[in-house]
């Protein structure tokens, strides 16, 4: 794909991560169309809100959303409900699976070419968070199985950086170092994770466009990280560290739940092959992420 040939659509687009690949779109000279939801807070993309066509899931009749998808090359798919908000089972499932099958069949109508999906790269059983997203995976690989439509699937480890949600855990973590609560309560935290910033998360996807003529496949998932793991522990004691918190940890206070993942970490050798490697290592990371956070108290 060449540069401002292209027309993407992105759902999720005023979140964390939709609103930052909503940028380097419109930055690279894509047309970028969004979904958004009638409640989404739309303060991440108050700045190019002209600069992309929205649509209001639940304001557009049937027909005027599957005409939204007329045109377009390739649909990023990044909304998801994490289940961290109170949300019923029955509102993730409506969220993760059946909005993604109303996203996915618009395209399939319209003769969409490619749709680049944001999966957990958790097992299914872990949450209903995972669950759901795993049972829109399986949807996605019928269809292009179906040679209907190119299906990437790209199972993110946990990603981090400077305004992400306050329930996501490192920034959970962050806020309170940085608050001085007076105790946090933690696992053992012998859990390990691949951490991967945000700004290497984007270029992955970005990369990921620019190879899609060369991709012969129809369905493919793809693992995102960094490669690298570090103990929950670890993480938890350099943020402390980086916010001179005096927040007392107390780790083993909180027990693990029953499918908790010990160990979790991306082989991103695929991605290599392609010419990606991520560029920020995880101690800048977490240093640029607990500033922009202290700037914002």
């Amino acid at each position: 794909m060449t540069k401002g040939s292209t027309c993407i659509l992105v759902t999720g687009a005023s979140g964390f991560l939709g609103s930052n690949i909503t940028r380097a779109l419109l930055g690279a000279g894509h047309s970028v169309r969004a979904l958004r939801r009638i409640d989404s807070s739309m303060a991440r993309v108050a700045d190019i809100m002209d600069d992309v066509e929205w649509l209001t899931i639940g304001e557009s009749r049937e027909d005027e959303f599957a005409a939204f998808f007329e045109g377009v090359d390739c649909v990023i798919h990044t909304a998801a409900s994490y289940g961290r908000k109170g949300e019923s089972v029955v509102d993730i499932a409506k969220a993760n699976t059946i909005l993604g099958l109303d996203v996915l069949n618009a395209a399939l109508e319209r003769k969409v070419k490619t749709f680049i999906n944001t999966d957990s790269a958790l097992p299914k059983n872990t949450k209903p968070y995972t669950l759901s997203k795993a049972h829109f995976a399986e949807w996605g690989r019928y269809f292009a199985e179906n040679s209907q439509i190119r299906f990437i699937n790209i199972r993110l480890e946990h990603m981090y950086g400077p305004g992400d949600d306050s329930v996501k855990f490192t920034n959970y973590v962050i806020d309170a170092c940085l608050s001085n609560v007076p105790i946090l309560n933690l696992t053992e935290g012998k859990q390990e994770r691949d951490f991967i910033y945000i700004d290497d998360v984007v270029s992955a996807y970005m990369l990921l466009l620019k190879r899609l003529t060369s991709m012969d496949l129809s369905y493919c998932d793809i693992s995102l990280g960094s490669g690298k793991t570090v103990s929950i522990r670890a993480l938890v004691e350099t943020i402390h560290r980086i916010a001179n918190s005096k927040t007392r940890l107390a780790f083993g206070a909180t027990k693990l739940s029953a499918n908790d993942v010990m160990h979790s970490c991306a082989d991103i050798s695929y991605m290599k092959s392609l010419g990606w490697q991520p560029e920020m290592p995880l101690h800048q990371g977490l240093l640029t992420t607990v500033e922009y956070a202290r700037q914002g108290q």
